[in-house]
């Protein structure tokens, strides 16, 4: 019997199908790790539950005896590959040290090749567990009706523990559900306006790290998806524009910023391809983000306007306490740019 498994997944919400996962791990391995994937999003339709309501749920779900031996990870999306992996790496050894692994899987479809990626781990690789899955249990709860929340559950009492059924009941009374309902409608018709085009749409978007001063200008989105989230400027790239044109744009669009385009030319310290398939709700969506530092100047007036509600500056030493407040991989991109967390 291996010293430790491992189980990684989003768990939104925690279903039956999980919960097996989890108790074979638990028949593979005395102590078990399980890494909750997208800790620390802001929550929208994708990741309706924090990463604390899942551990609650995921502990709702086991007898007083397996919790003592599983251990509950967050786990930040990182939309990078290569750091995601080292990352559960680092967090797996700094609590097994160099004992023996075994990481627990199901391989659902092209999404789970990550599993491939921890040799020399031991992968168990389990068949399909039950026919639950979250996203369709997910749907249910933001078409239903705004007084239907029990008519959910009660569609839900094969698919998933009576903890999370429970959870949710409670969960569904708090100040989350509306503002999720309406932004998964808005994405929903989102997506069937392009269900039509003869092949799937690729958006191409540009964003804005701008610095002055030590501090960075942020926009609070003013529509969905991500009404009221904080976000960096910026938007679809126009047919006619470059993406500098593009990127400067926007700027002056969603904040009222005027500066010469030569100015912001001399500022520009870099550009960096945000490319994951998952980091948009809306679609399949490559953004470019710019970096620019004015140096220590001044902060120049802003003004949210277009999509934006309002602009600030706020200053990078406050960027990691509002990391569940950022829209999409926005903090990311701060991250990549200005080093806001510790990386492997």
């Amino acid at each position: 019997m291996s010293s430790t498994a491992v189980l990684i997944g989003r768990f939104q919400p925690v279903h039956n199908g999980h919960v097996a996962l989890l108790r074979a791990a638990l028949a593979e391995a005395p102590r078990v790790i399980v890494l909750l994937g997208s800790a620390h999003q802001a929550r929208s339709p994708r990741h309706p539950f924090s990463w604390t309501e899942r551990a609650e749920m995921l502990r709702l779900a086991l007898t007083d005896t397996e919790r003592e031996r599983v251990e509950i990870v967050p786990l930040r999306d990182l939309y990078d590959e290569v750091r995601w992996v080292q990352a559960v790496r680092d967090a797996v050894q700094q609590r097994v040290g160099h004992g023996d692994v075994t990481l627990v899987g199901h391989f659902k479809d092209a999404t789970s090749d990550y599993l491939r990626r921890f040799s020399p781990w031991k992968l168990l690789s389990l068949p399909r567990q039950h026919r639950v899955d979250a996203t369709h249990l997910r749907a249910a709860l933001f078409e239903a009706a705004p007084d239907d929340v029990d008519g959910v559950l009660a569609s839900w009492v094969d698919q998933v523990p009576p903890g999370t059924r429970s959870f949710v009941q409670a969960w569904a009374r708090l100040p989350y559900l509306t503002p999720l309902r309406r932004e998964w409608a808005m994405l929903k018709a989102y997506r069937q306006a392009w269900a039509a085009a003869p092949y799937a749409p690729v958006f191409v978007t540009v964003d804005l790290v701008l610095q002055c001063a030590s501090h960075v200008l942020l926009i609070q989105r003013a529509k969905d998806p991500g009404q009221g989230l904080w976000a960096l400027p910026g938007g679809f790239v126009e047919p006619r524009d470059t993406l500098l044109q593009s990127a400067l744009r926007e700027l002056e669009e969603e904040t009222g910023l005027r500066l010469l385009p030569e100015v912001l030319q001399r500022a520009l310290r870099g550009v960096a391809v945000f490319d994951h398939p998952d980091r948009s709700q809306r679609g399949r969506t490559i953004t470019h983000a710019h970096h620019f530092d004015l140096g220590d100047r001044e902060l120049p007036e802003v003004q949210g306007a277009d999509d934006a509600a309002q602009a600030r500056w706020v200053p990078v030493a406050e960027l990691a306490a509002m990391e569940e407040q950022f829209y999409d991989d926005h903090f990311h991109m701060l991250d990549r740019f200005l080093g806001l967390c510790a990386h492997p």
